[in-house]
């Protein structure tokens, strides 16, 4: 058992019983206090708009626990500590008088954690109602994504925050950032000069980096129509993945450090203009099709679906980024919906030595791959060239990896989820992990092209089989540079 914990702090989990907080906020709680990592202090104070006795909610609350926590994983004894820890009351989350009663439950002194589990239009009512009962002060809030659907609106929601939360107390959730493997990308990059020489333009061809999940929009039609591909998950998750991948290296682990770099990529990408559009960037929109046997509908045949939408459920596109240690190498990116497999991986591909001895039908074999896999099953694999065992062989070659299997790593039964790790940041008052406003306003910038872009283009996005690996567009995109997606079939 671990002895460190975080100091005794109440978590306010604004709409706590949403799928939000059912799904990963509490039972990420769960874990850290399963593994010894919150102290006896901690509070979790539940607040929603939904009337009705607190133990019958808490009740509700631990139902669902026992739902997303795996059975093997459910200690009874910690289970009743959680209980402890959790009082739930009713909030209407745009009345000042709740907040005054919320503040009287709370009494004077210690600190609070704000977590918003809200749709973000009710972020800037939630901190004014905070700051009127004299809360703010002693407040650290916490920022689900999306913030905003465009520049403008993103810029409305982090004003209306730092109208009574300063940067230093604001922390905008990107739970990717919070992944295992991810972590280890910036240990892999900046702590072994094997790769740190080699990564830049002149040592690899390209990069790929693809997020995709086999649902579909699991009944979040109001939301995603109106948002898309696009703005769902390629503005954020791949945008902040491609940054890790290109930033160099900060001057020291400090959040700031890590930000600045950040947002020197997200500067440095080069836009896409409405003549290089349809060139370098794909959309699609998933019909039909089946994947294991089972009958997939389209996106327009979804519950509640508008038949003359056309949002797009898939994304890939072409990108470069303008500096000294890319200038010229390209990064695709991919991310869809109803696609062949749930994965989310980044590829490096390094180019292949100048000088080629072995038999040249074996040629295209030849190129060591860094693939690092952020679900489902994270690990880090450097592909590299061997020789074939066997007297009869010769001088064949075989690709083999080197593996980091995370899952197995000594003294590991399990890799924390994301929410565990992002809500131990947030209580110990560390910001590394976190999204910064000029990341979130310069990301905006570069998507608002692409959107522009296609409005005035007026393109519907390409049909694909749902189950299938997207629009045969992407596979062209790739292919007119040599390349192909990795591990697709």
């Amino acid at each position: 058992m671990k002895t460190m914990t975080v100091e005794p702090c109440t978590l306010m989990i604004f709409g706590a019983l949403g799928d939000l907080a059912l799904r990963k906020l509490f039972p990420a709680l769960y874990q850290l206090d399963r593994t010894a990592l919150l102290s006896a202090e901690i509070r979790v104070l539940a607040l929603d708009s939904s009337a009705g006795d607190g133990l019958i909610q808490v009740n509700r609350i631990v139902e669902q626990l026992r739902n997303h926590v795996p059975l093997h994983e459910q200690d009874d004894e910690v289970i009743g500590r959680l209980i402890d820890r959790i009082a739930y009351q009713c909030l209407d989350f745009t009345q000042q008088h709740d907040y005054g009663q919320l503040a009287d439950r709370l009494g004077e002194g210690g600190q609070l954690i704000a977590y918003f589990a809200t749709p973000a239009f009710l972020y800037g009512g939630i901190c004014a109602g905070l700051a009127g009962a004299g809360l703010a002060e002693r407040t650290r809030v916490v920022l689900e994504k999306p913030i905003g659907h465009d520049l403008a609106s993103s810029r409305v929601v982090n004003e209306a925050v730092a109208k009574f939360f300063p940067e230093d107390r604001t922390y905008r959730i990107d739970h990717y950032l919070g992944k295992e493997t991810v972590q280890n990308l910036v240990a892999l990059r900046f702590a072994n000069s094997l790769f740190e020489t080699q990564w830049n333009q002149h040592h690899i061809s390209h990069v790929e980096i693809t997020v995709a999940e086999e649902v579909g929009i699991e009944g979040r039609w109001g939301y995603f129509d109106k948002a898309g591909q696009l703005r769902d998950m390629l503005q954020n998750h791949l945008l902040q993945l491609l940054c890790l991948i290109a930033m160099d290296p900060p001057s020291d682990l400090s959040a700031d450090s890590i930000r600045d770099e950040k947002v020197k990529v997200l500067k440095a990408l080069v836009p896409v203009g409405l003549a290089q559009l349809s060139d370098s960037v794909v959309r699609g929109q998933y019909v039909a099709g089946n994947s294991l046997g089972r009958v997939l509908p389209g996106y327009l045949e979804e519950e509640n679906a508008n038949a003359e939408s056309d949002t797009e459920t898939f994304v890939a596109m072409r990108v470069e980024v303008r500096n000294w240690r890319w200038a010229g190498m390209p990064f695709y990116l991919r991310t869809g919906k109803r696609m062949s497999e749930k994965q989310s991986q980044i590829v490096l591909h390094f180019k292949a030595p100048p000088h080629y001895i072995f038999a040249p039908a074996q040629r295209p074999l030849v190129g060591n791959k860094l693939i690092i896999r952020l679900q489902p099953n994270e690990s880090i694999e450097l592909q590299v060239m061997t020789k074939e065992q066997g007297l009869d062989r010769g001088m064949q070659l075989r690709g083999g990896p080197l593996q980091l299997n995370l899952a197995s790593a000594p003294g590991r039964n399990r890799i924390p989820d994301a929410y565990e790790r992002l809500i131990l940041e947030v209580m110990q008052g560390n910001q590394n992990l976190f999204v910064r406003k000029d990341e979130i306003e310069h990301a905006w910038t570069w998507c608002d092209q692409l959107i522009t872009g296609w409005e005035q283009q007026g393109d519907r996005p390409r049909p694909y089989q749902a189950g299938s690996w997207g629009p045969s567009a992407s596979i062209a995109l790739m292919a007119r540079d040599g390349h192909s997606w990795y591990g697709d079939f």
